[in-house]
């Protein structure tokens, strides 16, 4: 039996933020935080930024207190100090990952230590959890939580809508909350510790982005979008009476409440045919402003408007800046400066091209002035300067043709906040970062104002693959969205991210380990080329040929001494090639979609996975033999050969319905051996050898005994050490891990939101052992239920030549839940599947079997669970149909 020790370090400033219980039910999910042995410090990777900031909250009582809220990547709190951001919901752990999609939040007026955050990934399956409003009485760096009988939807469709949490400026025991998916409005009467649904309120709303979608992403009711208080209607202790909320229903899209939320009604004459984004009331005017838009975004918005309502006359004015013919955009972001009444902002948001616009008024909405403007087309007469050299990424290495420019002003621009102490300050976010400026009303008397990355300290990344090469540059990346960086120093911004090719997303990189100034990396692109070489450590790329068929990265090899490559694309089976990429031949004897490695001694041998199979070339891989079986099948499995050692290998991966955990090969993966004692494992990788060990650290996301967290060990995995701690626990770790060959204990770890984040240990050179009390091994899960009743809802949702996309539903019509689920079908013609999400999936001939992801694998009696993909085919796409689940067969509608 593994030896196990549980230590776990803390180095942060201040008071860790964790999660603690409440002493109600109502939060008997979170739990309290141990904190033993300071053995690890823990930091991000420098990249500042990198995804959607949908939310911007200034505390309106006191100066310089404000927070941000993300979409996948948790909450943020404003350090003037230090003019950065500090995370506040890293002790979001591994089965409530959806808690670090953060859908609103609320600071509070009247005691500015509180603070509260609406959590919640998905309002459908892919989410297992419930949402949960989150409070604090330290402004965030400790929580407890009242989970809720329904989903939030952070990463949902109008995410950049809001805020659907507030809290009475009178009374601040009062918050409500407006609830996606029909489920309408909610109040609290205690601060957050139980909510209750208004049951008075009559509209829960009837908009969905895309009802035809079955996925239950693009089908949901946005819900009630917004609440907003008129603190003139109340008193110090006493609830104030005039409340508004936006509902997703473009023709009643606006109610309000004059009896302190007993009774609602639609207000007479607002605008129709529009959802109101945002609604922000100038309680200095009494004017309450709106901001339109067809859709509800973030992405999308072909048409929009802002009205001004007057609370106390009841008249309705448009006080748009432009004709509704000439917009293309909705309107999202809306502020009002407090200092001086009836100046605000706006944004168009989905202006995409060809830039973002932003929108000042000094005249409560009467005439405005823009951000930029064309002086003669298709050049721009710009108010402001935009400096990007502390994040100099953000140009994207683009040389576009005017009228657009590099760098944007930004997009997806759904949040702008003047700061109610100071009108020279302003901040909004994007769909890359947070922008703000210092110097604002600059723009009123003429002049130019500078904006700047105001983002330090917000990390954003959802990180797909990591590498430590022996030399060069200690780190390179592979990230969603905004493709990957090489980093010199890990405590720097780079410069760039990968270009020539840019990649929307980097799926797999890898270096030669013999020859590290070798690189190779593969991802996702709207068209060829989908895979870059580089020769000089990643610090300049060029693009590769690829095979006919290539519709995403998949997975990349080096080979250890950088002659040859092996590729497993999507849309296309396992390829190689020597040289770059000029040519490739398609290998034998694997599958297509084959999870690739190489070999980190024999520069011939390159290894394979699929569907619980392990491959194994000597021809650099031209062809593949099977070699070692009974290995996951379900779920997701990462595996890494060992450097400097020929035929050390370590798998880790499947799902909680079948095989689950860490296995090595000693054999070049003829046979292996599953590690006692490791219940769990989703990624595994190496870094230096502690002093006087004789075997490399290995590093795992995994759960041994019973816990789930970082753990090493320095003894070939005889003794693991669990190095991170309840209050840096990131969600969902499970994509890539990887020490640094060059420092010991040193560790990279990826997050799906919080990105790289950095573990240094405080013993420099390291025990040579990892010893600890014994555990029992651990077990494997069962099966789903074998009678399990089901219904599949399979949807062809777009076609095109020799390709097409569908979406499938897998709903549970019996009266026991799903713990795992396995569905299968046989493509009637040749149809094969390319890109498949939020599952995995195996294909022999014409016959396909599905698995959860894990997350999505418990399904409750009359819910569902769904995933989509793309496939080939040379015919029309047809649908299956008949489909079985653990062998029985489904009912099909």
């Amino acid at each position: 039996m593994a030896a196990l020790a549980l230590t776990a370090g803390l180095s942060i400033t201040g008071t860790p933020a964790v999660a603690r219980p409440d002493d109600r039910a109502a939060a008997a999910e979170a739990s309290d935080v141990s904190i033993a042995a300071d053995t690890y410090t823990w930091k991000n990777a420098r990249i500042d930024g990198g995804g959607f900031v949908p939310g911007i909250v200034f505390n309106r009582s006191e100066k310089d207190l404000a927070y941000a809220r993300t979409d996948i990547g948790g909450a943020y709190r404003w350090d003037q100090a230090g003019k950065r951001w500090t995370p506040l919901l890293d002790w979001v752990d591994w089965d409530r990952w959806g808690w670090s999609g953060v859908v609103s939040l609320a600071s509070d007026t009247a005691e500015p230590d509180n603070v509260y955050a609406a959590v919640g990934t998905y309002t459908n399956s892919w989410d297992p959890t419930n949402g949960a409003v989150l409070r604090s009485s330290d402004r965030g760096a400790s929580w407890k939580a009242a989970t809720l009988p329904f989903k939030l939807g952070g990463n949902m469709p109008g995410r950049g809508m809001g805020e659907r949490l507030a809290v009475d400026p009178n009374k601040n025991s009062v918050l409500y909350l407006g609830a996606p998916s029909g489920n309408g409005l909610w109040r609290s009467a205690d601060s957050g510790v139980t909510w209750s649904e208004v049951t008075a309120f009559p509209n829960p709303g009837n908009y969905a982005q895309d009802p035809s979608d079955t996925s239950g992403y693009g089908n949901d009711n946005q819900g009630i979008v917004w609440v907003t208080f008129d603190e003139r209607s109340g008193s110090a202790d006493s609830a104030t009476q005039d409340i508004y909320v936006g509902v997703a229903d473009k023709e009643n899209t606006v109610y309000r409440s004059t009896d302190g939320g007993s009774t609602w009604s639609r207000i007479a004459g607002q605008p129709t045919g529009y959802l109101a984004h945002k609604g922000v009331l100038d309680s200095s005017t009494g004017h309450l402003y709106l901001t339109l838009s067809d859709t509800g975004g973030p992405y999308d918005g072909a048409k929009g408007r802002i009205w001004r309502y007057d609370t106390e006359s009841g008249a309705w004015t448009d006080v748009s800046p432009v004709a509704e013919a000439d917009t293309y955009y909705g309107f999202g972001g809306i502020s009002v400066d407090r200092q001086k009444p009836g100046t605000l902002m706006a944004t168009a948001y989905s202006s995409w091209w060809p830039d973002t616009q932003i929108f000042r008024s000094t005249d409560s909405g009467a005439t405005w002035t823009q951000a930029w403007d064309y002086s003669s087309y298709p050049n721009r007469s710009n108010r402001y300067t935009l400096d990007v050299s502390s994040v100099p990424w953000l140009s994207w290495g683009a040389n576009p043709t005017p009228p657009e420019t590099a760098p944007k002003l930004g997009w997806m621009t759904e949040s702008l906040e003047i700061d109610p102490f100071d009108s020279d300050r302003m901040m909004y976010g994007t769909g890359a970062t947070v922008y703000g400026t210092e110097n604002l009303t600059s723009w009123d008397s003429g002049g130019t104002f500078t904006i700047t990355p105001m983002v330090k300290g917000l990390e954003e990344t959802a990180v797909n693959d990591l590498a430590s090469p022996p030399s060069g540059a200690p780190l390179l990346s592979a990230l969603g969205d905004i493709g990957g960086f090489r980093h010199t120093d890990l405590d720097a911004v780079p410069a760039m991210m990968f270009t020539s090719p840019n990649l929307d997303s980097t799926t797999s990189l890898d270096f030669a380990e013999a020859s590290p100034g070798t690189v190779v990396r593969a991802g996702n692109a709207d068209a060829a080329p989908h895979i870059g070489f580089s020769t000089d450590n990643g610090a300049n790329w060029f693009q590769g040929s690829e095979p006919s068929g290539v519709t995403g990265g998949g997975t990349v090899a080096a080979a250890a001494d950088g002659s040859g490559f092996v590729w497993s694309p999507e849309g296309a089976g396992v390829h190689h090639t020597t040289g770059y990429g000029t040519s490739w031949n398609a290998s034998t004897g694997i599958p297509a979609g084959a999870t690739v490695e190489s070999d980190r001694k024999n520069p011939k041998k390159f290894y394979g996975f699929s569907a619980g199979t392990f491959y194994v070339s000597t021809d650099g891989g031209a062809t593949f033999t099977a070699k070692a079986t009974g290995l996951p099948a379900e779920g997701n499995v990462r595996f890494k050969a060992l450097p400097g050692t020929e035929g050390d290998i370590w798998l880790a991966g499947g799902a909680p319905t079948g095989a689950y955990g860490l296995w090595r090969s000693t054999d070049s993966g003829a046979s292996f051996t599953r590690l006692s004692g490791v219940e769990q494992a989703d990624s595994v990788g190496f870094g230096k050898a502690a002093s006087g060990a004789p075997y490399q650290t290995v590093f795992v996301s995994a759960k041994i005994g019973g816990v789930r967290g970082i753990f090493r060990s320095t003894d070939a995995g005889a003794g693991w050490t669990r190095i991170n701690d309840d209050a840096h626990q990131w969600a969902w770790t499970g994509a890539a891990i990887t020490g640094d060959p060059r420092v010991y204990g040193r560790v990279y770890v990826s997050t799906n939101g919080r990105g790289i984040q950095v573990g240094e240990s405080s013993d420099t050179d390291g025990p040579g052992t990892d010893p600890g009390p014994g555990t029992d091994p651990g077990t494997d899960p069962g099966e789903p239920p074998a009678d399990a009743d089901c219904s599949v809802a399979y949807t062809v949702t777009n076609r095109w030549s020799g390709g097409f996309q569908a979406e499938v539903k897998l709903t549970n019509t019996g009266t026991a839940a799903y713990d795992g689920w396995k569905l299968g079908w046989t493509f009637p013609g040749d149809q094969r599947i390319g890109q498949i999400w939020n599952a995995s999936h195996q294909q022999t001939g014409a016959k396909v079997t599905v698995t959860d992801a894990g997350w999505n694998g418990k399904v409750a009696p009359g819910s569902s669970a769904a995933f989509g993909f793309t496939g080939t085919t040379t015919g029309d796409g047809t649908a299956p149909g008949a489909f079985t689940l653990g062998g029985e067969a489904c009912a099909v509608g």
